[in-house]
């Protein structure tokens, strides 16, 4: 256990007590289902130098995968990551792939997707941030949306066996813009499922320690000795570790059946105010880290909608995963025309047709 008066800007998020900030458990699956499902088989993730998808390259490697495929537009994460998962012995091998790819780059995904033949795809590459998505739409919709369509189409097209679409809670009653291109990916993936390639996406709400969030930012300021930054005292999430969200994202992608929205319990809700203030208490400065309210962010909720509600989801033979009841549907011809041409709409013409593919989108 840390020492509570040792400054948070000595330790590394490995030294974290999570349970203890989480004030829970930490959560083990089963791995046995997971093992069938990846032992000797071809994965490829695309985003695979982001917070979740490095978690799941990391994962992966350790059920002895056949190939291991890390797909993603950052060239020095790219590098880093494949290096790391190498063992720093060389910079990549015939188990362990980098390849340099924009998920917009459809015949490049198309052509890359033939050669390698993937056996399963973990799709995370998605532009995240709410308030930066929210200045640029029109960027979040062509990254998120017809990148995702890209990907899915060329595992159809290389007949894929499996797609886990990595979702968030934020594609329910979604309130910004990131939220509701995630739900488009949700409806693209059931528009797109078939016996030949099954595609499963799978919603979780927010991980600690993932690049840009909020428990990274915390440590800056504490490190940096100013003041926490808390959008309102009432603000609520629920959160897991990446390591959990990661190890529950395997097991529901082998219970979910394609087409399916699978949907993660991450447990009681985490109060933001007084998690800083935990935080502050185990690591930080009682003086130069007091807490500061700024004020709600554009496309920003109060309180996260509850993932696994009863009411609107169904429960599997695992406690922590349950089956999202969804409406909603595409239509494959209309939604492939409209796909033509998409990139030189202009953001205002984009967020119009984002409200029309999902109606239950309403901005604040």
């Amino acid at each position: 256990m840390i020492n509570a008066k040792e400054n948070m800007s000595t330790i590394n998020s490995a030294e974290i007590d999570y349970s203890k900030l989480l004030d829970r458990p930490l959560i083990n699956v089963d791995k046995t289902h997971i093992t069938s499902m990846l032992q000797g088989k071809k994965v490829l993730v695309t985003g695979a130098c982001g917070s979740i998808g490095s978690e799941i390259c990391t994962q992966v490697k350790t059920y002895n995968p056949k190939q291991l495929i890390l797909l993603d537009i950052d060239e020095s994460g790219l590098h880093d990551s494949t290096l790391r998962l190498l063992d720093y012995k060389k910079e990549w091998s015939d188990e362990v792939v980098p390849v340099l790819c924009d998920i917009k780059n459809q015949p490049k995904l198309n052509r890359l997707f033939a050669e390698f033949k993937p056996d399963i795809i973990f799709h995370a590459a998605a532009y995240k941030h709410v308030p930066m998505l929210e200045r640029y739409p029109e960027e979040a919709i062509l990254n998120n949306v017809v990148g995702s369509y890209n990907v899915l189409r060329a595992a159809t097209f290389a007949c894929v066996k499996k797609v886990v679409v990595i979702s968030t809670d934020k594609a329910v009653n979604p309130t910004n813009v990131m939220g509701a291109t995630k739900r488009v990916v949700e409806l693209e993936a059931a528009m797109l499922n078939s016996p030949q390639t099954e595609m499963v996406s799978v919603r979780f709400g927010n991980v600690l320690g993932s690049r840009g969030s909020m428990l990274p930012l915390f440590r800056e300021e504490i490190q940096a000795g100013v003041p926490i930054t808390v959008t309102d005292k009432k603000i609520i999430r629920y959160f897991m570790t990446i390591p959990e969200a990661v190890s529950l994202v395997f097991l529901a992608g082998c219970i979910g059946k394609g087409g399916e929205v699978m949907v993660l319990d991450m447990g009681k809700p985490v109060n933001i105010y007084n998690f800083a203030k935990r935080l502050i208490s185990l690591y930080g400065d009682k003086e130069k880290n007091k807490i500061v309210i700024t004020g709600l962010r554009p496309g920003e909720k109060m309180y996260e909608e509850l993932l696994a509600n009863k009411d609107n989801t169904i429960p599997t033979e695992n406690s922590y995963i349950f089956k999202a009841k969804v409406d909603g549907a595409l239509e494959k011809n209309a939604f492939f025309e409209q796909m033509h041409g998409i990139e030189a709409k202009s953001p205002y013409s984009l967020l119009c047709w984002l409200h029309e593919i999902v109606p239950e989108f309403k901005e604040n």
